[in-house]
């Protein structure tokens, strides 16, 4: 990876990168249910193309039933991602959906939900519709 503290600065892109996907997933999910569609086929399909990931072959069908007792708590991620943030800022960026996601599972952790799978961030946008 690089020189001496690599290792941490990988595992923030690794936060950084699954907050974009769940973003994503939590917005095509419910969009696919609202159009009617079957969303274990759906997953099915997807899996194997370019929108392929591990999350959505792992979380989509258990998002779309609203299974969030597994997994990465998003207490974790949230302060993972502090601490990519904090970091982002030391080096003079900004992370819009990182920041974004991040406040939206500080609302979450409020709501009591602190201890369920990142993937629960589609309940984040369920609120906001």
């Amino acid at each position: 990876m690089g020189d001496v503290g690599a290792g941490q600065i990988a595992k923030m892109v690794n936060q950084i990168l699954i907050t974009g996907i769940l973003s994503g997933l939590s917005e095509g999910i419910r969009f696919a249910q609202k159009a009617g569609l079957d969303i274990a086929t759906l997953v099915d399909t997807l899996k194997v193309g370019a929108a392929g990931s591990w999350q959505l072959e792992n979380r989509g069908n258990t998002m779309a039933k609203d299974e969030f007792d597994f997994g990465f708590a998003i207490e974790w991620m949230h302060k993972d991602l502090g601490i990519a943030l904090a970091q982002a800022e030391k080096m003079g960026i900004k992370l819009p959906l990182t920041a974004q996601v991040d406040q939206a599972y500080q609302g979450l952790i409020e709501q009591g939900r602190g201890r369920q799978d990142t993937s629960v961030l589609i309940k984040d946008f369920d609120q906001k519709q």
